[in-house]
C-alpha cells in the first residue's frame, strides 16, 4: 500500500488527490521500485531464519535449560527422524510448557502484525493498530466479561468468541466515527480510539468489581498481557480463528494497492470499496479476538512492524501483509523470551513490555507524522 506520512489517504475527489495518486500508478501495486526491488526477499529471508534461532532459543533456555542439540535430538525423535528422546523431566519441560508458549507466542504475533498492516491498509494512514484504535481492548472486554459472568457454555471457544463480538463492534464503531467526507481522518480517528478505550477500560473495571477473588486474578491476567497460561488446548482453540484470518488476507494485498491509489481511481479499477473495507474489519476482528482471548492485551506490535516493513521494503502489500505476520512472530517471540528470562525467576508481564518499547516508537511516529503534513488543521 503507498502510505504517505500524512495522516489520511488522499481524497480521490480532489485535485489533490488525484496529484497525490498520479505518481504511485507509474509502478506496478505491489512491487518497490529502485533500489528496494530486491529488499521483500532479503526482509523474508533474514526474519524467517531469526525466527528458527528464536524457537529454538526460547525452547532452550528458562529456569530449566536444554541445551540446542536435545532440543533438536527430541524434535526429530517426534518427527521420526531419529534423534532420540530426552529424560522424563526435560521431556515434559519441552514438549507441555515451551512448546505451547512457543507455538502461541508465533500465533499471537503473526495475528497482531497482519492485522496491523491490515489497519493501516483500510484506514489509509500509518497510525492505525487494533490497540491504538481500540480493537484490542474491545476485544479484551468481551473475554474479560465471559470470565466475570463465568460463562462457558461454548468451552474453550468462550473467550474467542465473546472477544470476537466485542472486538468486531469495536472495530466498526472506530471505522464508522472516523469517516467524514467520504475519507477517514486521522485526528478522528486517534480520539476515537481514546475514547473508546477509555470506555473499554471502564468496562473492564465494572467487571472487576462485579466479579469474585478467582476471576479478578485472570482480569489481571488480561490487562497486563501474558503468554504464561499457554497449553495446547488454549493453541488449538485460538488456531482455526488466527490460521483463516492469516489465510485469507493476502488475497486482499492488490485490492489495499489499488484502494491506496484513492477511492475514486480504486473503483474505477473494479474495486468494490465498502465491501472491501467490511470484510477486512471481520478479517481484522478475528485476529485480534484470536490474539487477545488467548494473551490479553498486547499492544503496539501491529502499530511498529507493518511501518518498519514499509519503511525497508517499499509500500507493497504483496509483501506487506505475510511479512507483517512473520516480523509480528518474530518480535513476540523474542519479548516472551525477555519477559520470561530478564529478571527470572519472576516473569514481566509481555503486554507492559510491548508497551515500554511500543509507545516511545508511536510517539516518535506521531511527530512525524505531523511534521510532514505540516500540523493537523
Amino acid at each position: 500500500m503507498t502510505v504517505t506520512d500524512k495522516g489520511t489517504a488522499p481524497d480521490s475527489g480532489t485535485e489533490a488527490g488525484t496529484a497525490d495518486a498520479a505518481p504511485v500508478a507509474s509502478a506496478p501495486p505491489g512491487r518497490p521500485a529502485g533500489p528496494r526491488r530486491g529488499a521483500p526477499w532479503l526482509l523474508t529471508v533474514g526474519l524467517a531464519v531469526l525466527l528458527g534461532l528464536l524457537t529454538l532459543a526460547s525452547a532452550g533456555l528458562g529456569a530449566y535449560e536444554i541445551s540446542p542439540g536435545d532440543v533438536l535430538s527430541s524434535i526429530a525423535h517426534r518427527a521420526g527422524l531419529g534423534g532420540g528422546e530426552l529424560a522424563r523431566v526435560p521431556e515434559s519441560v519441552l514438549w507441555n510448557v515451551r512448546f505451547p508458549r512457543i507455538v502461541l507466542a508465533l500465533l499471537v504475533g503473526a495475528s497482531l502484525g497482519c492485522a496491523g498492516a491490515l489497519m493501516q491498509g483500510v484506514f489509509g494512514n500509518p497510525l492505525a493498530e487494533p490497540s491504538v484504535i481500540g480493537v484490542s481492548l474491545g476485544a479484551a472486554v468481551g473475554a474479560v466479561a465471559a470470565i466475570s459472568l463465568g460463562l462457558n457454555f461454548l468451552g474453550n471457544w468462550t473467550l474467542p468468541a465473546f472477544a470476537f463480538v466485542a472486538g468486531l463492534g469495536t472495530a466498526l464503531l472506530v471505522y464508522s466515527m472516523s469517516r467524514s467526507g467520504g475519507r477517514t481522518e486521522v485526528v478522528t480517528l486517534i480520539l476515537t480510539g481514546i475514547a473508546v478505550n477509555a470506555f473499554a477500560g471502564a468496562l473492564i473495571g465494572l467487571f472487576i468489581f462485579l466479579a469474585d477473588t478467582a476471576a479478578v486474578n485472570q482480569i489481571t491476567f488480561w490487562q497486563l498481557g501474558s503468554l504464561s497460561q499457554a497449553t495446547w488446548p488454549k493453541v488449538l482453540a485460538v488456531l482455526p480463528c488466527a490460521a483463516l484470518g492469516l489465510a485469507v488476507a493476502p488475497f486482499y494485498a492488490r485490492k489495499l494497492d489499488l484502494l491506496s491509489l484513492g477511492e475514486r481511481p480504486a473503483r474505477h479499477l473494479g474495486v468494490d470499496v465498502e465491501r472491501l473495507r467490511v470484510v477486512l474489519i471481520l478479517v481484522v476482528a478475528l485476529l485480534t479476538a484470536a490474539a487477545v482471548s488467548v494473551s490479553g492485551v498486547i499492544g503496539f506490535v501491529g502499530l511498529v512492524i507493518p511501518h518498519l516493513l514499509r519503511m525497508a521494503a517499499g509500500p507493497g502489500h504483496r509483501f506487506l501483509i505475510p511479512g507483517s505476520a512473520l516480523g509480528g512472530a518474530v518480535v513476540l517471540l523474542s519479548g516472551d523470551l525477555a519477559a520470561r528470562t530478564v529478571v527470572e525467576p519472576a516473569e514481566l508481564p509481555l503486554g507492559v513490555l510491548t508497551a515500554l518499547f511500543g509507545s516511545p516508537f508511536f510517539f516518535w511516529l506521531l511527530r512525524r507524522t505531523r511534521r510532514r503534513q505540516g500540523g493537523w488543521a
